[in-house]
């Protein structure tokens, strides 16, 4: 085998072999998320109607006039899904990014301190995680009421756990690292050494499973609508527009094309979360090069 056959020229050759982002699946979650986005940014512009107008008879199918058509209260159906947008993923981002934060604060603080304070806040993890999730969530949101802002905190409330186990396993094998006892020994404060010191070996895992469960926040934030515990009528929230399909299910339109919406959502998430992790991860960034 010459010097130009070789995995090192072939991968210099290759542009697709030198980065996980020029994989196809890490393109099309991209690509996905990148038009969600701007739907959401441009529904005003995007929708034919507004999301509460009755403008039209009920439960037309897909036409011409109705790309999909219209529910039983004469609602364009497209309009309601694209508006459906601004909720779902705003919200989304949001209940990760505090469950993100409370789990790693939690993680680090019993991590880095161990004894008594790491028994203590993993006992409380272990609660959380003694329950299903969406049972749990279900428990929450109907005790403070059907609400999105509750279904939003119900989820949040059965998130951060996760977080919180992954943070601790990092902060437990790095805390001992020369680094960080040599910044110890330099008069480093424990917020400083939490911040500085170990923060950079943490925030790579973290970010793959705040990528991954963007995806499952929606598809909870939609379970707990579809089930009555979140968005309320007549909110154009993409669950609730489900659970009216379900209402409708010989109107094939009124539930699928929300249900599609969930289903590209969570999907493009995970292939950029598979992604993240694929470009994080040293070994396997060499394996995808090689």
């Amino acid at each position: 085998m010459t010097a130009s056959d070789s995995p090192a020229a072939r991968s210099r050759r290759d542009p697709a072999a030198r980065s996980p982002w020029r994989q196809p699946l890490a393109l099309v979650g991209a690509a996905f998320i990148v038009l969600w986005v701007l739907v959401a940014l441009l529904a005003p512009l995007l929708a034919p109607q507004g999301p509460l107008d009755q403008l039209s008879p009920k439960l037309l199918e897909p036409s011409a006039q109705h790309l999909f058509g219209t529910d039983e209260l004469g609602r364009d159906v497209l309009s309601r899904v694209i508006y459906g947008s601004q909720v779902s993923l705003p919200l989304a981002f949001l209940l990760v990014a505090f469950a993100a934060v409370i789990g790693s604060v939690v993680g680090g603080i019993a991590g880095f301190f161990g004894g008594w304070v790491d028994g203590a806040l993993m006992r409380l993890a272990d609660l959380v995680f003694a329950f299903p999730g969406i049972i749990l969530a279900m428990a929450v949101a109907a005790a403070l009421g059907p609400q999105l802002r509750n279904a939003v905190l119900a989820v949040v409330v059965v998130s951060w756990p996760s977080y919180a186990r992954l943070v601790r396993g990092l902060v437990l094998s790095a805390r001992n690292s020369e680094y960080v006892v040599a910044s110890r020994l330099l008069g480093s404060s424990a917020v400083r050494t939490m911040l500085v010191d170990l923060r950079p070996n943490i925030a790579g895992p973290v970010l793959v499973m705040a990528a991954l469960d963007v995806g499952n926040a929606v598809l909870l934030l939609s379970g707990l609508s579809f089930l009555g515990l979140g968005a309320q009528p007549p909110a154009a929230e993409w669950g609730a527009m489900v659970a009216a399909g379900a209402a409708n299910f010989d109107r094939w339109w009124v539930g699928l094309f929300p249900g599609l919406c969930i289903l590209t959502v969570v999907l493009a998430f995970n292939f950029v979360g598979d992604t993240l992790r694929d470009a994080l991860d040293p070994r396997t960034a060499r394996a995808i090069r090689g």
